[in-house]
């Protein structure tokens, strides 16, 4: 009989060890939560002691929020500052070894930039009442904070809040050089903070010493005078150790606005700034009143400087071109023939500035760029912004904004390139690339409508079916070819001009069409030479030679289209009295930038207004205030000059008084101070009537006394 407890029974299976593994979890994790339970039990016992309750439970409660929000803010503050990181990887920026003299293209001289090692003084050499002037002025705790000032911020910030407006600014000194090291004087959120950053960074790697030093050495002091030692040579004639304290409180008085209180352009401006200096002295404890009651009475006075005023703007941006030039070159000191024209200049400085002062206000605009190149490709005047005193910021060359409608031209080029005409006529329509459908301006269509109607009207449907036809890519390179140098996306809504630019690039692309559709080959330098004389760099032998851009059939239809658009298109206010013009305007989503873009013969010229905010303006267009500032400039710098034709124009040069120029009208613009326009036959008869007058013998006093009537008896009144 078989054995029921010696064998296993047939069929049952042996147990898994599983059920070993599942054991074993379950008993782990109820001892891991009753080990954590006692834990926690534990905790809870002892942090009862330090409950708080009341008022000190508020305090506890705000202080831990406080550090929480303050961790938090620490790490964005942190994230946008990773820029300003970047930029000090290499360290400081070095500071260029060249000098150059630089004279206009008739020979004169205009400015220097450059400044050697050699001439910076050291801080010990300098005279002590000049280093509390500035100190007293810029930064009083300059020594005592670590690159902001937490404390005169707040001073600050009760001032203005007293005075009801900005009276005080809050930015220690370093922060000034850390803007001037690294950063531009664009008014932004993440400038501030990234200035912020790089302040804490210099006060962690130079000492106060040098970074005082460095400042001194290098803030732009007016008169085209960069650093205290050039500014005392300048205004003064004297060494900087040499300055008297009216002197000094004076040059500190120039930190602030440099040309607003220059002494060789408004002394009264520059005395009183200078006794707000002493007042600074006295109230900060460096000095006390009887020390500069001798300053107060006997204030200082500047040398004669009855010169032409130095194109800033001009000099910074040929003097990036020649350290360009020059980096093959072996030599450091350089003479510098120009392209710029200095009437000129003074005719867009002036045409620039008189709108803005006109009309600033009521546009909400702020800024304004021009940039003007000749037919032979040199940069003859160039507005970099209102005052280069309070920014040294070159919106011409080195702003990127939105072109708008004025970077159609790119676009209708391209396609007159790939076989369109102006007279061809093409659907202005509802049009949509994926999900985007742009508009025309005021949401409405023309149906079916030439290509040159279409150009002059600024549609923008048209411009977008045009890009698609040809490719978005092809306009972008087409653009690069014609001499614009910012990089372009090439996205599908670059006819629209949304791909930022600069004014300079503007000018230079459109300088291709009255150039026959070659490319213009824009410089600033002329000729570059040593000490002695010595050629060692010329434009006309060493620059490359000017290539075919576009089509002559291509450059003709350009031709003809642009010059409607003074005529009957949306530029009526930039058309000329002597000659014909062709450009194209740009406004920008939500007026944010407003342009003209325009030549004719004998110049390109590129106008832009906006805000360094990108603060909307109140409406203000391209046909507005770009295209008065054209006109005001072009009417003025055609006069007493042979005028040239644009190619494959018809009647170009019309003959004298037989063009009717528009007054602005009809949308309420203001009207603008035009100039005087003399004829050649106008000025050949004064001429004339001059040397008839100077050769009549003078008369003397014998025959206007035989001349004269009798008096007439007097009247007796009764």
């Amino acid at each position: 009989m078989r054995n029921l407890f010696s064998s296993k029974p047939k069929g049952r299976r042996a147990p898994s060890r599983l059920i070993e593994v599942d054991a074993w979890l379950d008993t782990t994790l109820w001892r891991l939560f009753h080990g954590f339970s006692a834990a926690w039990e534990t905790i809870t016992i002892v942090s009862r002691r330090f409950r708080v309750r009341g008022f000190n439970r508020v305090v506890v409660e705000l202080t831990c929020e406080t550090l929480t929000i303050g961790v938090a803010g620490f790490i964005a503050l942190l994230v946008l500052a990773q820029p300003a990181m970047k930029k000090t990887v290499a360290g400081l920026p070095q500071q260029a070894d060249y000098s150059v003299l630089f004279l206009d293209r008739h020979g004169n001289e205009i400015g220097r930039r450059g400044i050697l090692k050699a001439d910076a003084v050291p801080i010990d050499e300098l005279p002590d009442h000049f280093v509390k002037a500035v100190l007293a002025t810029e930064d009083r705790r300059f020594f005592e904070h670590w690159g902001i000032d937490f404390i005169g911020l707040g001073r600050a910030l009760g001032q203005n809040a007293r005075a009801g407006g900005v009276v005080q600014g809050g930015s220690t000194l370093t922060q000034q050089l850390a803007k001037n090291l690294f950063l531009s004087n664009e008014r932004s959120f993440e400038r501030k903070v990234n200035e912020a950053f790089l302040s804490l960074w210099l006060e962690a790697n130079l000492t106060k010493r040098e970074i005082l030093g460095m400042y001194l050495d290098r803030a732009y002091m007016g008169g085209g005078a960069n650093g205290a030692a050039a500014a005392a040579q300048f205004y003064f004639s004297k060494n900087i150790r040499d300055v008297n304290l009216a002197e000094s409180a004076m040059l500190a008085g120039l930190f602030k606005a440099p040309t607003q209180y220059a002494p060789h352009n408004n002394l009264p401006a520059a005395r009183a700034r200078a006794n707000v200096v002493l007042g600074a002295m006295v109230d900060a404890g460096f000095m006390t009143e009887g020390q500069v009651v001798a300053a107060r009475r006997h204030p200082a006075t500047a040398v004669d400087r009855s010169v032409i005023r130095s194109p800033d703007y001009f000099l910074d941006f040929a003097f990036d071109e020649i350290q360009r030039i020059a980096a093959k070159l072996p030599q450091r000191t350089f003479v510098a023939r120009t392209t710029i024209d200095m009437g000129l200049q003074k005719l867009a400085d002036e045409s620039v500035d008189f709108h803005l002062r006109q009309y600033g206000k009521a546009y909400a605009v702020e800024e304004g760029a021009m940039a003007v190149i000749a037919d032979d490709g040199g940069v003859v005047a160039l507005v970099g912004g209102r005052d280069y005193g309070l920014s040294q910021f070159n919106r011409a060359t080195r702003a990127l904004r939105q072109p708008g409608s004025s970077f159609k031209a790119y676009v209708y080029a391209l396609a007159m390139e790939n076989g369109h005409k102006p007279s061809d006529f093409i659907v202005d329509g509802p049009v949509r690339v994926g999900n985007w459908m742009p508009q025309n301006y005021g949401n409405k269509f023309a149906g079916r409508i030439q290509i040159q109607d279409a150009m002059a009207r600024s549609l923008n449907t048209v411009a977008v079916k045009l890009s698609q036809e040809s490719g978005p890519g092809k306009v972008a390179e087409l653009a690069k070819a014609m001499g614009v140098e910012t990089p372009l996306r090439g996205d599908k809504t670059i006819a629209l001009g949304t791909n930022e630019v600069t004014i300079l690039d503007q000018a230079t692309g459109y300088a291709v069409f009255p150039a026959g559709g070659l490319s213009s080959n824009r410089h600033a330098v002329q000729q570059i030479t040593d000490a002695e004389g010595h050629v060692l760099w010329d434009a006309q032998r060493d620059m490359p030679p000017r290539r075919r851009v576009l089509s002559e059939q291509a450059t003709k239809s350009m031709n003809s289209m642009f010059v409607r658009i003074p005529e009957v298109g949306t530029a009526r206010r930039a058309r000329l009295s002597m000659t014909r013009a062709g450009g194209k305007t740009g406004t920008t989503q939500s007026y944010r930038d407003a342009w003209f873009v325009g030549f004719t013969g004998n110049f390109t010229a590129a106008v832009w207004f906006g805000n360094d905010s990108y603060r909307p303006t109140n409406k203000l267009t391209g046909g507005g205030l770009p295209a008065m500032t054209w006109q005001r400039f072009m009417e003025a710098a055609h006069q007493g000059i042979e005028l040239r034709p644009i190619p494959y124009i018809d009647n170009p040069i019309p003959a004298p008084g037989t063009i009717d120029v528009p007054k602005p009208e009809g949308d309420g613009a203001p009207q603008i101070a035009r100039p005087s326009i003399i004829n050649n036959n106008t000025r050949k008869v004064l001429s004339d009537l001059e040397k008839l007058l100077s050769s009549i013998e003078p008369a003397g006093p014998e025959k206007f006394a035989a001349s004269a009537p009798d008096p007439a008896p007097p009247v007796v009144r009764r």
